[in-house]
Parts: C-alpha cells; structure tokens; sequence
C-alpha cells in the first residue's frame, strides 16, 4: 500500500507541476537537471518527485532545490517541469576558473572547473542510469560558487544551516563532487596524494586516509578501528613496501585520516584474510588459519595466537592468499586457490581452488565446500541474509573461448567448472570435445576476464538512491595496463538475500551492474588499482590500493558524522 501511495502522490504532483508550469512564459536555468547534462528529463522529475516525498536523500539532485533550503518545494518542481518543457537558460558566463566558495553543507572549499580533468570515456558496459561525474559537464561550463547550487545561483547566496551533526564532506581535504566541478575542502594531511584522477557521482566526496604498502585486505574491528593485512610475499598485483604484518589505522581525532600505521601482529609473510568473530581476530599465515584473542579498543595483540586450521589439501605458489569470512549461523568460510595451468581430467577433478570451511572434527581443521575454482580470490557474507559469496579470478586470455570472471553464491556440494568449463553448459574450446558441463554451477554477475574483481562488501543501507543496499566491487584491471580499473556497484535483492544478475561481457546487458568510481585505467598507470573494500560503521567505504599503498575513503554528501564516529 505505500508504494501505490506514493506513485499516485508523485503523479498528482508531476501533473500540478505540469498545469502551473503552463503559466510560465520561457525558459529558465536548468532547475532540476540532476543529469548536469544541460536538460531535464522525465527521470529527472521522478527523482525530484520522489525526494519532495522524503524517499531518495538530496544530495542525489541537488539541482532539484536552488534556493537550497534542504527541501523540494512544488515550485522549485514546477520551475524544473518548465525547464523539461522549454529548455534550459543560458549558462552564466564565467568568472574564473578557480574560485572559493561557501558550501551549502558548511564548509569552505577551492572550486575546481569541470574541466580540470578530461573526461574518460565512459565504458561500453556502464547502465545508462549510472550517476553523472563531475567531470561530465561540457568544457564550456561554469562552476557556480556553491558545489551544492545550480548554475544559476551566485557565490553571495548564504549557506545552508548547519545539520544536526557535521557530515564527513566537511572534513579537511575532502574533494566533493558537485555538479558545477570538483571542490577541495582545504586542509586535510600534508602528505596525501592526489586525488585529482578520481570521477564519482555528483553528491559524493573523497578523502585521503593512510598509506599502507601491499595493502591486501581491510576489515573494520568491533572496536570500529580499521585493520589492514600488509604481506611481504610477492603477488601479480605488484604491490611493493609491505610491512610483513597486520596493522591497525586508528583516527582517534576524527580528522578523516590514519593518526599512525600500528603493528598488531609482525611476521607475517604471506597474509591477506582477517575476520573478527567470536572475541577473537581470525587470520591468514601462510598455510595456516590463526586466532588471537581481540577486545575492542586493542592496538596490539595481547596474548599468543593458536592454530585452527592447517590447508594441507591443495597449495598454489602464486594463489596463495587466503580470505575467510563468517556466515549467520557461524560457519567460517576459507577461499583456497587453485592454479592457471592444471589439466581438465574428466574421471576425477581432485580438489585443488575452492572454497573450504572451518572443520575442528578434521584432521586438517577445514572440509571441503564447493571445488572448480582457480582463484577464489575474496569472500563475503551478506549479514542477515544467510548467503556468503565469493568472486573468482578464472582462466587467463579466455574471452574467446567463452570464459569470464564471476560473483557466485557459495553453496554446499557446487562444482564452478575449472579447469575444463568456462561456465554452465559451456567448455572451454581448446578442451577435449566430450567434456561435460552441464553440472556446472551458474555465476550470479560476470566481469571481461582480466577485469579482474578483487573483493566485494555490502553497503549498509546508509547511502542514498540508486546506490544503497548494493554489493561494490572494486576491479583490479587487466596486469600491466590496469584497462577495466574501477569500483563497480551491483543491485541487491534484499528478498532472496541474493545480488541480481549483472555483466560487463561484451554483447551482455549491464543488467544490474553499475559503475560508480572511475579514473584509474587513464592509460598513465600512475594512480594504482583499487583492490579491497570495507564498508565502516559509519556508512563510509573504505578503498584500499595495493600497487600504491594508498587507502581512501569515499562518503555521500549529508552522511553525518554521529557522536562517537572518527
């Protein structure tokens, strides 16, 4: 009943705004032009209709309220129904190209003209209801004053009031993405590097946060503080500088950035899987899965760590990393790599990549759970909805013969194909001609092989529409060239607890996929690769790079900054 509700109340308001706009003689600036695309379109009106409803957050069309009273009125509607109607108004000539301004979230930052930096052209996969950058404006388009404003408002117009509590765009160094350009909150670490490469949606900011070498997994301790695994062994990712241990990145001042990088566990080589469960930090050594002790608010491990399992099954020199993840009735999930040149055996495929799980009634500490991977690369439960998933890394330069990489459900008993199938039904080209793949577990999304997917997380329901409630992956991009670098956003449906189906094949429908952050495949491979993922607490995501070290995160325009968060 309240979806039938609300779509005959955004009828009658779309229509009242139709029979008003009439009266109005002209066209105005573009007043509702959440696209900053110097139109306003159907889409647009629904959106602007649905926030005056109190449904989708503001900071998804701030074009929808240029007086910026925190509200869509039914005039600022009919304002924008005219402008759909008649076209918008003349841009105001420039001024400058850098000015500074007071933002309506209150902050002061540096404007930055659209046309800092060029524009990439937008992947061939993107869905066409992916959120416009920054960068998307025309070359002769003009920053307002405001990030927040249209065009047509002025730098003189005073700013909104304060929210309740600051949000996280207003801390120093934050670069907000607006539709006039990009805007630099001033201050913020010294030392960040830049972020200047980077194109999110309008109504999102960035911010530098620490640096960590061979960063190759985040995870958020209950005690909120972020921890980081920084291997020393060598891996494809080319990741340089790791510390050889499990660091702790706390911001106990609440300026958005690392007070300092603290070793929780040295003497770890070979270590990217980290899970907080049941009063304790599970980790990866080697071949080993380890549990210390962990109470909140550690820095350091306070007692010796002991043994749970040892992965004795299958041993990859190159997959060697190991994530692990806990579901909501407690089984703790192992990924185990398989490796790229194994022979398709029809009798008998033993177990080598798979997933494992926590077994204390085995020999080894771990049984097996579903076989048929070579690189199962990152896993991830979805909290409340009783479903774990995994990405998997397939077979090299197999495009052509049918292969791709995958999101899949992890399930008792499936069989993932490798190294004979290229998905259900389908075999590789170049194996032998009577092989079968019709038992053959279904990838839910799949990824152009070289893509690469690296990890995935879930956001926590805190971001506003079409982004909430998604499951983000951030793709490491083909090695060597970095092509297809970016952090992707897939649809949830939260009734089947399940990712709904997505793809960036060529001749594929996005479907459910969506591209989000962009501007690491520049064709410079000066920017690193986006790798792990971590969604805070606090709504914020965490994105941590493991060619450069750096980690950022990444937050929309009005999450609050809650008493207690930093």
């Amino acid at each position: 009943m309240r979806s039938a509700s609300r779509g005959a109340a955004a009828a009658g308001l779309v229509g009242l705004a139709l029979l008003f706009s009439v009266a109005r003689a002209g066209a105005e600036v573009c007043v509702g032009d959440c696209g900053n695309d110097g139109r306003v379109t159907i889409d647009d009106l629904i959106l602007g209709v649905n926030i005056a409803l109190g449904g989708p957050a503001l900071s998804t069309c701030p074009a929808m309220d240029p007086n910026d009273d925190g509200t869509v009125s039914i005039d600022e509607l009919v304002r924008a129904v005219s402008a759909a109607l008649n076209g918008c108004g003349p841009t105001p000539a420039a001024t400058t190209a850098t000015t500074t301004a007071t933002l309506g979230i209150d902050a002061t930052a540096t404007q930055v003209p659209a046309t800092a930096a060029p524009t990439d052209t937008p992947p061939a996969t993107a869905s066409p209801t992916t959120a416009a950058t920054a960068t998307d404006l025309p070359a002769t388009a003009t920053p307002s004053a405001t990030p927040t404003a249209t065009p047509s408002e002025t730098a003189a117009r005073s700013p909104s009031p304060t929210p309740s509590f600051p949000t996280f765009c207003n801390l120093p160094g934050s670069l907000q993405f607006t539709g006039p350009g990009v805007a630099v909150v001033p201050g913020g670490p010294a030392d960040a590097p830049s972020l200047d490469f980077l194109k999110l949606p309008v109504g999102f900011c960035a911010h530098y946060y620490a640096k960590v070498g061979n960063v190759r997994q985040l995870r958020f301790a209950p005690g909120g503080e972020l921890f980081a695994a920084s291997p020393t062994r060598q891996t494809t990712g080319l990741g340089q500088g790791g510390r050889n241990a499990i660091v702790v990145l706390p911001d106990d001042d609440g300026d958005g950035s690392a007070d300092s990088v603290l070793t929780y566990l040295a003497g770890l080589n070979e270590t990217q899987g980290l899970l907080f469960y049941d009063g304790a930090l599970y980790y990866q050594d080697g071949k080993r899965i380890m549990r210390v002790p962990y109470t909140p608010g550690d820095r350091a491990a306070t007692a010796a760590s002991t043994m749970v399992a040892n992965i004795t099954v299958y041993a990859s020199d190159i997959h060697w990393p190991k994530t692990l993840d806990v579901a909501d009735d407690g089984t703790i999930y192992v990924g185990n790599g398989g490796d790229e040149g194994e022979q398709c055996l029809l009798d008998d495929r033993p177990f080598h990549g798979g997933i494992l799980k926590l077994d204390a009634g085995t020999p080894t500490g771990v049984s097996q759970v579903a076989k048929g991977f070579r690189n199962p690369i990152s896993i991830r439960c979805a909290r409340g909805y009783g479903s774990c998933f995994a990405v998997e890394l397939a077979r090299d330069y197999t495009t052509q013969l049918g292969g791709r990489e995958k999101l899949i459900p992890i399930r008792q008993g499936d069989d993932w194909g490798f190294p004979c199938c290229a998905t259900k039904d389908t075999p590789y080209f170049d194996r032998p001609a009577n092989t079968d793949c019709s038992g053959v577990a279904q990838e839910i999304d799949s990824f152009v092989i070289g893509h690469t997917p690296f990890d995935l997380d879930f956001e926590t329901q805190r971001w506003p529409a079409p982004w909430t409630h998604r499951v983000f992956v951030p793709l490491h991009g083909v090695f060597g060239s970095w092509i297809g670098a970016r952090l992707v956003a897939i649809d949830f449906d939260t009734m089947s607890g399940q990712p709904l189906p997505g793809s960036d094949l060529p001749g594929q429908p996005a479907g459910a996929m969506m591209d989000f952050a962009t501007g690491w495949d520049d064709n410079t491979r000066t920017h690193g690769r986006p790798a792990n993922i971590a969604f805070a607490p606090d709504g914020r995501l965490f994105l941590g790079n493991d060619n450069t070290g750096d980690i950022i995160w990444i937050a929309p325009f009005d999450l609050p900054i809650a008493a207690g968060d930093s």
